[in-house]
């Protein structure tokens, strides 16, 4: 007699059909009935070797593809290791689907004791996510899968959890489930972008700042700063929509001062795809005195923290050809005064660079320098690339990527996995501290047991720098700053990564060379002392 396709099974070619080529995760012993449709797929398990790291990796993957990155996890301890890397999915607006068992549908709520046992699972992961769902029968199942998709693909993309009892993910299903078609995001009204247009077009000293909502719009960015004579600012998960020498780029500059002032000084400002938030801006409010435009896919943030005199709802791509189509025909501004700020702040930002940051700058230029255009680079929460998020100039969207909103550390090496097998050309580098590399230090072996060709650059200060400086700056006595390391030389070789110390910056640019020619996995620790005199380091 002939099986019966299992929930678990349909599932797993649902997602096929939805062209997910790649789920990150760990089997146990209440997942089998979804590893049982793996094994018959076409799509690729990436083993991990812990649950964060899947998530990581599924951001990774879904920042580099615009595709949503996939985790399946057990319940119970799957569900709540990955919740770090959902809960910096979700402050950065990155499509993830993590679906997990949970106990069989008897059983939910009871609280006697049973493996994984969590009492109410969806608590965990509800403030985490776009929706949290248990599907209480295989019917739910494509219902929810299709509602995720539609998250990712119209609304604001943000990670999704769905829960199958264990029970319902061995039931057999007829048939097969056939995926619903695609969702678009709404257009944005004509009345909206006429009253936007309006407020710009009118304006004299306009300024542009554009997040991660608008990764799609290096053309239109330009161009609208052109006919505007506006400086853009980008946020840092908007850093390369605005070619690095264009002379109305101001980079990912929103916390400093020098920017802040072109920002108080501005008669109208355009928030594009941007929450303005405190881990943007770092400072309380940003000094808005010009009339704001507000353009965001989210109708929760059109007028969060800051009341728009203009909004427009809806993708950001759509949001600016309208713009610019209703601008069209009106003399551009004057882009000289705009040219002239610009280069000026940006002036004043180099000069006012600690010892310390002219020491990241030296990594950081070899790197750019090193880099083709393809490349990108995935970082952690590291003072190195807090000074990269406004300094190193990325050539293009999806070139450089932070865990900004959430801060979570040991991002930057699975982020870089997930990012290396979402496009396996493309050169990738992991950017982390020698403290939040360790968090995830294992994904080592996952990269070298995939064969892939990355370069791991981990910035070793001794400390954890950042919290260090910070007890110095305000009189407190250091406690738990400064950890000892491993050998990491030895490290790298136990997990099959090649070693390399470069001792400044000529020998760092031929090492960077020689990882992104020579096949295999690469480990350079860069010691801070090695690069910023001894008077700058504590």
């Amino acid at each position: 007699m002939t099986r019966q396709t299992t929930c678990g099974e349909a599932l797993v070619r649902l997602l096929e059909r939805r062209g997910v080529d790649t789920v990150f995760g760990i089997p146990g012993v209440h997942t089998l009935d979804l590893y049982r449709g793996l094994a018959a797929s076409n799509i690729r398990h990436v083993l991990v070797r812990h649950e964060q790291g899947a998530g990581f990796m599924a951001d990774g993957y879904a920042r580099t593809s615009g595709r949503p990155g996939v985790c399946f996890v057990i319940t119970g301890p799957g569900v709540t290791n990955i919740a770090t890397p959902m809960g910096q999915a979700y402050s950065d607006s990155i499509p993830m689907l993590v679906i997990s068992t949970v106990r069989a549908t008897a059983d939910l709520g009871d609280n006697f004791g049973r493996l994984h046992e969590i009492t109410d699972q969806r608590s965990a992961t509800a403030p985490l996510t776009a929706f949290s769902a248990t599907a209480m029968s295989p019917d739910e199942v494509p219902e929810l899968i299709n509602r995720a998709f539609e998250v990712f693909d119209s609304a604001r993309p943000r990670p999704v959890h769905i829960e199958i009892p264990l029970d319902v993910a061995a039931m057999p299903v007829d048939g097969d489930w056939t995926p619903a078609d695609a969702s678009r995001p709404a257009a944005p009204s004509v009345e909206t972008l006429s009253a936007a247009a309006s407020v710009l077009g009118d304006a004299e000293t306009p300024v542009i700042i554009a997040g991660g909502g608008a990764i799609e719009c290096a053309v239109q960015l330009p161009r609208l700063a052109e006919i505007l004579g506006a400086p853009v600012i980008t946020t840092v998960a908007g850093k390369g929509l605005m070619p690095a020498d264009h002379p109305l780029n101001l980079g990912a500059t929103l916390p400093r001062a020098e920017t802040q002032e072109i920002i108080g000084q501005a008669d109208a400002v355009l928030a594009i795809g941007t929450e303005l938030a405190e881990t943007d801006t770092w400072v309380e409010r940003l000094p808005l005195k010009g009339r704001l435009v507000r353009c965001d896919i989210d109708p929760d943030q059109i007028n969060a923290a800051y009341t728009a005199d203009a909004t427009v709802l809806g993708d950001a791509v759509a949001a600016l050809d309208g713009i610019i189509e209703q601008l069209a025909g009106q003399r551009a501004n004057d882009r000289s005064g705009a040219e002239d700020q610009v280069r000026a702040a940006r002036q004043a930002l180099a000069d006012s660079e600690t010892e310390l940051a002219r020491g990241h700058r030296r990594v950081l230029d070899v790197l750019a320098a090193a880099l083709p255009d393809d490349a990108a680079v995935y970082t952690d929460m590291t003072q190195i690339a807090y000074t990269g998020n406004e300094i190193y100039d990325a050539p293009r969207p999806r070139s450089w990527f932070h865990p900004n909103g959430y801060g979570t550390l040991g991002y930057a090496l699975p982020a870089a996995i997930g990012g290396k097998l979402a496009n396996p050309g493309m050169p990738a580098v992991a950017l982390a501290g020698d403290f939040g590399f360790q968090f995830t230090v294992q994904d080592l072996i996952v990269a070298a047991e995939l064969g892939l060709h990355m370069t791991v650059m981990v910035w070793n200060n001794d400390a954890l720098g950042q919290i260090r400086d910070d007890m110095i700056d305000k009189g407190i006595d250091k406690v738990g700053v400064e950890g000892r390391n491993p050998d990491f030389r030895l490290l790298a070789e136990a997990y099959g990564a090649n070693y390399l110390q470069p001792t400044g910056p000529e020998g760092l640019a031929a090492d960077l060379a020689r990882s992104l020619s020579e096949p295999g996995l690469w480990f350079m620790e860069i010691r801070q002392s090695d690069f910023v005199p001894a008077p700058e380091r504590l």
